[in-house]
């Protein structure tokens, strides 16, 4: 939220400095995130004076160039060298004199020094209007009035503005700041309650009488819909001349970021800032048959927005319309191509209602059009204040614009809308605010504040909420009103704070998010996080039936939830790519959605690794080495491993999207799917480099965590001891297979088994290769001796001779 600081002071009874105001928005829970100046004309003409010239003559040494001399109102004239075809004595001029800084339109600032031009000595610059930014023409210097006096500031007759911009960061809930009104009565009821008195009051602006146009131009109102539209107000106004506003309407505008376009549509933006209340200026003459109507259309109805795009309506989209039924402007959202405000104009109807918010904020997002009115609408807007905010923009147009009123205030309001309610006790404000406010301070700032006090006793407080704040409804909400206007700074801090501690369940989720995020980014991977809202493109129709699909999509490219992690990783993969940086190792924690049926949706927990490029950088040492499954086995292993899940049981796997696939369980749960991502897949993200890929199902990960807490241990006293053997195998047996079979030998010394070489020769016979494996034993009590090893190595060679066919190689 933007607010001037010049603006806002047209409603504060005093004028605290820009610092003061920031402190105070931020102590009421308007955090002021910046504070920034500005100016209609950059520098605003700082250290620039108005100069006569004396004398006029021919540079020497140049043709194109005159010696001038200037009196600026100091004790000698200035000798000024310059360059303009109409500089003449008499005249009076803008001079930046040397020290001064002049802001072109265009171009770098520039500080005036004393300077030699073609052997003449300049002590500044006779100034055109576009070298000091004040237009673009560049055909010569300014002449003044010749009033004027020598000596007086560039910034008194220019007559600049200089304001202070600041950016609030507003909560959600706090529509009634959304306007400098809103601000400026916040700012009121602080310093009614610094001062413990009631003199603070917003200057609300004056509604002058109305001038009357001597022609009605009657226009009836009927609202079919008052559930979405419970106030509609409107009034007709003629003779209205479209054209530039004036400065002091253009000024404030631009002061907070809104471009002026003409003085109907500026007065109905400025009314918005002011107010928080939208406005909507038709062409009356466009207006068919001198009725408005507000309702729903047909679904699939044609719209032309004022961007000149064709919507198809939804029947859920309140509409204004004219008599013969046609869309003149989706209500609360955006105006129609040929009912709105044009230089051409000269009648217009202006609307100012109340739209219920959850259909704005539907529409809005359903067609993707998130502006300013809707914003406002879809949080709430003040109901009580309709015809006021009519009357006030009414009454500038008249004088802006020349328009007359030529009939009646409208006003359909058919259901008065009852004041919210709330009671509290004055325990309960203590207790959830931590301090002790007398009864009298919360009364008197809820007063400040709109509220009306209905029933005051000893135990509890009723009072009725102002129609501006929408979002109080409970007695936390009153609490929160007292706390921000008293100022939240002015909570005591307790010398002593008593906590109970908690006690976190095994294992502690986050911790084990934290070790594994933190062993990945140690060695190199760089977490990414994704939209877990992605294109329907890149799925199957198979996959699709299950995909959770987005009503209110954000854009044709978003809308499905996505129901695999791989997509939008490779999403990522090619943002990098197609900017050269091409060795990535990415890791992502997310979720992925399914659905069985409306109302039956499921979430999924991952962590995702993608891997590409290089393993390391290429250098004099090492040639760069791609990454292949086995790099990305070592990382998704040792994850596993530290986490101290073992015992796992690998397996291919056919699944899309990614070829020669494994899959890691435990037990019977699947805990990682990896591979490498196939061609296809690579090629609809025009990805032309290997990436690999391991999803661990994180949630399964979880379960599969030890019950138990993991003790250290001191080293073993006593050496370990190393056995190797060759084993002659059909080439189709896996060294799981070896594993698993050295497994059923229930030999406790044996503590690791370790594959450290492959060999495959004729000479070893048809479809044979050898494994050479390394067995570890190591009893903790005591020193093994041989005939304990031979002993386990028998069995383990009748196991591999007799499950696996193995020949052992001497």
């Amino acid at each position: 939220m933007t607010i001037s600081y010049n603006w806002l002071c047209d409603y504060l009874p005093v004028q605290p400095s820009p610092e003061e105001l920031s402190v105070i928005l931020t102590r009421i829970g308007l955090e002021v995130e910046s504070l920034e100046k500005f100016e209609t004309v950059k520098g605003s003409l700082e250290g620039l004076v108005i100069g006569e010239v004396l004398t006029v003559a021919k540079h020497p040494n140049a043709d194109k160039l005159s010696v001038t001399t200037v009196n600026v109102g100091g004790d000698t004239p200035l000798h000024i060298v310059c360059g303009a075809p109409n500089v003449a004595a008499g005249q009076k001029v803008v001079v930046a004199p040397i020290g001064a800084t002049i802001y072109p339109a265009s171009g770098e600032p520039l500080t005036m020094k004393k300077a030699k031009i073609r052997g003449e000595e300049s002590e500044g610059m006779i100034c055109a209007e576009d070298e000091i930014g004040l237009g673009s023409s560049h055909a010569g210097i300014m002449v003044l009035d010749s009033a004027l006096q020598p000596g007086t500031p560039a910034r008194e007759v220019f007559s600049l503005v200089q304001d202070w911009v600041y950016e609030i960061g507003l909560t959600p809930n706090r529509m009634d700041a959304m306007s400098h009104i809103g601000v400026a009565r916040d700012v009121c009821a602080y310093l009614n309650n610094v001062e413990g008195s009631a003199r603070y009051q917003v200057q609300l602006p004056a509604v002058k009488e109305l001038p009357k146009a001597d022609t009605p131009l009657p226009i009836t109102v009927t609202v079919e819909n008052t559930a979405a539209c419970p106030r509609y107000a409107g009034i007709s106004i003629t003779g209205v001349q479209t054209g530039p506003s004036p400065d002091w309407l253009r000024n404030k505008l631009a002061a907070i970021g809104v471009r002026p376009i003409n003085n109907i549509v500026d007065i109905t933006n400025f009314i918005l800032h002011e107010t928080g209340q939208p406005l909507h200026a038709f062409d009356a003459d466009q207006i068919a048959g001198n009725k408005v109507i507000v309702k729903n259309l047909p679904a699939g109805t044609p719209f032309i927005t004022l961007d000149e795009k064709e919507r198809k309506l939804d029947a859920a989209d309140l509409m204004i319309c004219n008599g013969n039924g046609e869309g003149m402007c989706i209500a609360g959202v955006f105006g129609g191509l040929h009912s709105g405000v044009t230089d051409a104009t000269h009648n217009i109807f202006l609307e100012s209602a109340c739209f219920s918010g959850g259909g704005i904020r539907a529409t809005s997002f359903r067609h993707g059009l998130r502006t300013d009115a809707a914003t406002r609408f879809e949080k709430g807007v003040d109901i009580s204040n309709t015809v006021f905010v009519l009357q006030r923009a009414a009454a500038l147009i008249c004088e802006l614009a020349g328009g007359r009123i030529a009939s009646d205030i409208i006003d359909v309001y058919p259901q008065p809308k009852p004041k919210v309610e709330v009671k509290s006790t004055w325990a309960y404000i203590k207790k959830l605010s931590g301090k002790d406010y007398s009864e009298d301070k919360i009364s008197n700032i809820l007063s400040w504040l709109g509220f009306e006090i209905l029933e005051r006793t000893a135990e509890f407080l009723r009072v009725s909420v102002p129609y501006s704040k929408t979002d109080i409804s409970i007695p936390a909400d009153l609490v929160e009103e007292v706390m921000r206007i008293d100022g939240l700074d002015n909570v005591e801090i307790p010398a002593q704070v008593r906590i109970t501690p908690s006690i976190t369940a095994k294992p502690d989720q986050e911790n084990i998010r934290e070790k594994v995020a933190g062993y990945l980014s140690d060695n190199g991977f760089y977490e990414i996080f994704t939209n877990s809202i992605t294109n329907s493109k890149y799925f199957s129709p198979e996959v699709l039936e299950r995909t959770v699909k987005m009503i209110n999509n954000l854009s044709a490219d978003l809308d499905v939830m996505r129901p695999s992690m791989l997509e939008t990783g490779l999403e990522s993969i090619a943002h990098n790519l197609n900017r050269r940086n091409e060795n990535l190792l990415f890791f992502e924690f997310g979720k992925t959605y399914a659905t069985t049926g409306v109302g039956q949706y499921q979430e999924t927990q991952h962590l995702s690794l993608y891997l590409t490029g290089a393993k390391r950088p290429e250098s004099w040492l090492y040639k760069a080495a791609p990454v292949d499954f086995y790099f990305l086995k070592g990382y998704v292993g040792n994850v596993l491993a530290r986490l101290n899940i073992t015992n796992l049981q690998w397996a291919e796997l056919e699944t899309a999207g990614l070829d020669a696939a494994w899959q890691i369980k435990a037990g019977n749960k699947a805990l990682v799917t990896l591979g490498a991502v196939s061609a296809a897949k690579l090629k609809q993200f025009d990805i032309k480099q290997a990436v690999w890929f391991a999803d661990f199902n994180w949630e399964s990960v979880l379960a599969a965590l030890p019950k138990k807490d993991t003790f250290y241990s001191e080293i073993p006293k006593f050496p370990a001891v190393r056995r190797d053997l060759a084993l002659v195998l059909d080439k189709q047996v896996r060294f799981a297979d070896v594993e698993a079979a050295a497994k059923t030998v229930k030999a406790p010394l044996l503590q690791h088994i370790n594959l450290f070489d492959v060999f495959e020769s004729e000479k070893l016979g048809a479809n044979k290769r050898s494994y050479a494996v390394s067995f570890t034993f190591l009893d903790t009590q005591k020193t093994l001796t041989d005939k304990e090893i031979d002993t386990v190595m028998d069995k383990l060679i009748k196991a591999f001779e007799t499950q696996l066919q193995a020949q052992i190689r001497k």
